[in-house]
C-alpha cells in the first residue's frame, strides 16, 4: 500500500507540472493578438486565439491543483519523459485549435501543422498567401518554444535543480551550467540574443519587420516555416541568404558549444569533435555537389557554390529553408541531401536528426577499431572525444546505446519510406520525404499537401514526433505509464 500512495503522489506531481506547462500554453496563444493594433481588420481571427487560450488556462489551472509542495523532489529520466510526452500532447492538440476553428485546415491537416511547428520540423499544409499575420506569427512561435524546449522552459523555474530528468528527457544531455534551472536561463539569453539579432541584420538586408522576425526564430529554432511560398528564395539576396545560413549553423550547435564561445574559449570550442565533423561535412558536401549536379544546372560554378552550400546547410542543419526546387535536381545531388538529413544536426541543439554526435561516435569506434588491430595486446589505450566539457572517454556501452539508436532511426526510417511507397510515390521522393520528416528538417518535394492522403500526413505527424523526442525517452515513459497503471489498476 505504502508503494501504491508513492506511485499516485508521484503522479499528482506529473498532472500538476504538465498543468502548468499548459497554463504556459494558455498566455503564449494570446502572444499573436499583440499584432491587433498593427493589422486591425484580422480583428475576426483574434476569437481563434482567445478560446484555445480560455481552455489552456482553465485546464491548466484545473490540473495545477494537484501540485502539492514538495521540496527536494528530484525527477527521473522516466518520470521527465511522463511530463515531455503529455505536455506535448496536450499542447499539440490546444495548439492546432486556432486553425481547426478557424475553418482553415482540417483535424488532420492542424495536428500536422502543430506537430511541425512545436518539433521544429517546417513542413507545412498551410497556403501562407491566404494566412493572417496572426496566424503565421502563431507557427513561428510554436518553433520558437519547441526548438529551445517546451517542458523545460516552462518548468524550470518551477522545479528548480532538482528537474534533471526532465532536462534530459528534452533531449539535453549537455549541462551548461550546475543546475537545470540556471542552464535554462543561460540558453533563453543565448537563443533570445540570436534571434533578436537575426531580426536586426534581416532588417538591414532589407527584409520587412514581419518577415524578419518570423525566418530570425525558424532560422534559429531550424524550425524553416517561411511567410513566403518560396521560402528564403523568394528575396533572392545573397546579403539574406548568408544571414540565414549563420543562424541555421547557430541553431544546429550544441548549447554548451555556444557557453565556450561566450566565455572567449575559441579553442576549446574548435577542438570539440561534433563541431570538427560538422565543419568537415560541410567541407566536403558543398563542393562536390557544386561541382558534380549544380554547376551544369545553373551555369556556372558560381552560381552553383551558392546554391549548393545553403542547401546542404539547410539539409545537415534540419532547419529546412530553401532558395530553389528539386525537380530539376540530378538523382547524386538528391541523395546527398538525404543523408545529410538523416545525420542531422548538433546534440543539445534545436535540430534534429540522428545527430551529428552519434555519426561521430561510430566513425570513431571504426579508427579506434582498426587501431587495435595494430596495437599491442598488452598496450593501455583510453579511447576519448573532446565535447563541450572536455574529454570525454567512451566505453564500450556508450557505443552500444548510440549503435541501438542510430539501428532503431534507421528501422523506423525504413517504415515509413515503405508507408509511402504504399501509396505509389517514387523510392526517391519516398526517402527524401520521410527523411524530412523524421529528421524533423522540413525540406520537401511536393508529398506534402493539404491534399495528401490521410495516412501518409499521419505517418509523418508520428515521425516527426519520434524525431524529435527521441525514441528512447518515449519508450521508457511509455512503459513506465503501462507497469504503474497496472499495478494500479491491479490493487483497485
Amino acid at each position: 500500500m505504502l508503494y501504491l500512495e508513492q506511485i499516485k503522489q508521484r503522479y499528482e506531481l506529473i498532472i500538476g507540472y504538465v498543468g502548468t506547462i499548459i497554463l504556459g500554453l494558455g498566455v503564449v496563444l494570446l502572444f499573436p493578438l499583440l499584432l491587433y493594433p498593427i493589422y486591425p481588420s484580422e480583428i475576426i481571427d483574434m476569437k481563434f486565439f482567445i478560446i484555445p487560450s480560455m481552455i489552456a488556462i482553465i485546464l491548466g489551472y484545473i490540473m495545477r491543483r494537484s501540485l502539492k509542495t514538495v521540496k527536494d523532489v528530484t525527477l527521473t529520466i522516466q518520470e521527465g519523459g511522463v511530463i515531455v510526452i503529455f505536455s506535448w500532447i496536450f499542447t499539440i492538440l490546444i495548439s492546432a485549435l486556432p486553425f481547426i476553428l478557424s475553418g482553415k485546415l482540417n483535424f488532420t491537416q492542424a495536428i500536422f501543422e502543430s506537430v511541425s511547428g512545436w518539433t521544429t520540423t517546417g513542413l507545412s499544409v498551410v497556403d501562407v498567401t491566404k494566412t493572417s499575420h496572426m496566424f503565421l506569427l502563431w507557427r513561428s512561435l510554436m518553433q520558437f518554444f519547441g526548438g529551445a524546449g517546451l517542458a523545460v522552459v516552462m518548468l524550470s523555474a518551477i522545479i528548480g535543480p532538482h528537474g534533471l530528468g526532465l532536462y534530459e528527457a528534452e533531449g539535453r544531455s549537455d549541462k551548461l551550467l550546475p543546475n537545470v534551472t540556471r542552464s535554462t536561463k543561460l540558453i533563453m539569453t543565448i537563443y533570445s540574443s540570436y534571434v533578436l539579432a537575426g531580426v536586426i541584420l534581416y532588417i538591414l538586408a532589407g527584409m520587412d519587420w514581419f518577415g524578419a522576425i518570423n525566418h530570425s526564430i525558424a532560422a534559429l529554432s531550424t524550425g524553416g516555416f517561411s511567410t513566403e511560398v518560396e521560402s528564403i528564395g523568394a528575396y533572392n539576396s545573397i546579403s539574406i541568404e548568408l544571414i540565414t545560413i549563420i543562424l541555421m549553423i547557430a541553431g544546429t550547435i550544441n548549447f554548451a558549444a555556444h557557453f565556450l564561445l561566450i566565455r572567449g574559449k575559441i579553442k576549446e570550442f574548435f577542438k570539440v569533435g561534433e563541431i570538427r565533423f560538422m565543419f568537415f561535412l560541410f567541407s566536403l558536401s558543398i563542393p562536390i555537389t557544386a561541382f558534380i549536379s549544380l554547376r551544369s544546372l545553373y551555369g556556372s560554378l558560381g552560381r552553383g557554390f551558392r546554391v549548393a552550400a545553403f542547401e546542404i546547410i539547410s539539409a545537415l542543419s534540419t532547419t529546412g529553408f530553401s532558395t530553389v526546387g528539386y525537380g530539376d535536381w540530378n538523382y547524386f545531388a538528391v541523395f546527398i541531401l538525404i543523408i545529410l538529413m538523416i545525420i542531422g544536426g548538433g546534440a543539445g541543439s534545436t535540430a534534429g536528426g540522428i545527430k551529428q554526435y552519434r555519426i561521430y561516435i561510430m566513425i570513431k569506434s571504426l579508427i579506434w577499431n582498426i587501431k587495435g588491430y595494430f596495437t599491442p595486446n598488452n598496450a593501455i589505450k583510453q579511447d576519448y572525444i573532446n565535447r563541450p566539457e572536455g574529454k570525454y572517454y567512451v566505453t564500450n556501452s556508450h557505443i552500444s546505446q548510440v549503435s541501438n539508436f542510430i539501428t532503431i532511426y534507421l528501422i523506423f526510417y525504413i517504415i515509413g519510406v515503405l508507408v509511402m511507397l504504399a501509396y505509389g510515390y517514387p523510392l526517391q521522393d519516398s526517402m527524401f520525404e520521410f527523411a524530412s520528416s523524421l529528421g524533423t528538417v522540413g525540406l520537401s518535394v511536393g508529398i506534402t499537401s493539404p491534399d495528401a492522403p490521410m495516412l501518409v500526413l499521419w505517418t509523418q505527424i508520428f515521425g516527426m514526433m519520434l524525431g524529435r523526442l527521441e525514441f528512447f525517452v518515449i519508450f521508457f515513459a511509455g512503459i513506465k505509464i503501462f507497469r504503474d497503471g497496472r499495478f494500479i489498476f491491479s490493487r483497485q
